[in-house]
């Protein structure tokens, strides 16, 4: 059976561009599923929106009021009577939630009222406040969540009661990258939201710079908490937001607890006739590791004490730099020199 949009939205065949603004707004809010709880809804949801997309645009809206559905196909009859080929054909994308997102402006306007943990981290992180460590950050939208780190609740209507208590919405967590020199030496990192705030004048988007001190040692994983920085609504005490600690993966080290490894690449001449290694350093200088009259395995290591990591709660202790060693064997030798290393050489 051939739909009829005009019906659908409740509007008559003359309606004004306003007036299909406004059935949609009442109807797409009265039936959203996450709202609307009755089997019906999701399909009731979907038709609104197509007829929304269809009656909202011109042309669509022209081709629907001569041909109907069928126009909308591809049907439009040419003048034998036929459709014709080439006919303008129009399909619905099939995802309601993107049209109720378009015309929102989100995807969860009642968030205003019910409070959904919407906030938007709007700017990235900064490193020692200086604009210079840009990485990638995101808003939260409803139903979405951008980087695997940030965790946003749905709709928290109430159900009315006589004495109605004030809940919190579970926090909201972003992971903060920091690089392990900044871990060695401390830093801190700004962070740029924006949030819904109340005042007298009623709802309404506030910028606000959240300013975070990383310890020197924090392990990955340590949690700094802003307590009731989400967002504001009536009823509703503001989320908390959580910033956790996440290594940024380093060239040349690699951390376990407060120690730091690092794998030194050797020849496989400097392994069996040993020679000095020059070992790089999280603060900038180099180590010496002298390996003379020692045959370097691949299970050799060397121990560099204090120059690993700061101890979190006593900075003044620091972990050790681990040394390990990848030999690099040669991809073939001369006839005559395999032949003097077979005689040299020990079973």
């Amino acid at each position: 059976m051939a739909k009829d949009f005009y019906k659908i939205l409740g509007i008559d065949r003359k309606a004004t561009d306003d007036e299909i603004k406004k059935a949609y707004r009442k109807l797409a809010l009265k039936y959203h599923p996450d709202k609307n709880k009755s089997p019906q809804a999701e399909e009731r949801f979907k038709e609104i929106a197509e007829a929304y997309e269809v009656l909202s645009d011109k042309k669509k809206r022209d081709i629907f009021d001569k041909y109907g559905e069928d126009g909308l196909k591809g049907g439009q009859p040419g003048p034998d009577g036929h459709s014709q080929p080439g006919a303008y054909s129009y399909q619905f994308h099939g995802d309601p939630r993107a049209t109720f997102a378009q015309f929102f402006g989100s995807s969860d306007p009642f968030s205003v009222f019910f409070g959904s943990g919407d906030t938007v981290f709007t700017n990235e992180v900064f490193s020692n406040a200086d604009n210079n460590d840009l990485f990638g950050g995101g808003g939260m939208a409803f139903g979405n969540s951008p980087m695997g780190a940030f965790r946003s609740q749905s709709f928290n209507a109430q159900a009315p009661s006589r004495k109605r208590q004030q809940q919190q919405d579970p926090p909201i967590e972003h992971d903060l990258y920091v690089t392990l020199e900044e871990v060695d030496k401390g830093c801190t990192k700004k962070m740029k939201i924006s949030r819904m705030a109340m005042s007298q004048a009623g709802p309404h988007k506030e910028e606000k710079v959240l300013s975070i001190t990383v310890k020197p040692g924090w392990k990955a994983g340590t949690k700094i908490t802003f307590p009731k920085e989400g967002d504001a609504a009536p009823n509703k005490i503001p989320a908390d937001i959580i910033f956790i600690i996440r290594d940024k993966p380093h060239s040349q080290f690699k951390r376990e607890g407060i120690d730091l490894k690092y794998t030194a690449q050797v020849s496989l001449k400097q392994a069996l006739c040993g020679a000095p290694v020059s070992v790089p350093t999280l603060q900038g200088d180099r180590i010496p590791v002298n390996t003379n009259n020692e045959i370097i395995k691949p299970t050799t290591t060397r121990r560099i004490s204090g120059r690993g990591l700061p101890v979190p709660k006593e900075p003044s202790r620091r972990g050790d730099l681990i040394v390990s060693f990848d030999i690099k064997f040669p991809d073939s030798l001369p006839p005559s020199l395999r032949n003097q290393l077979a005689e040299l050489l020990p079973n």
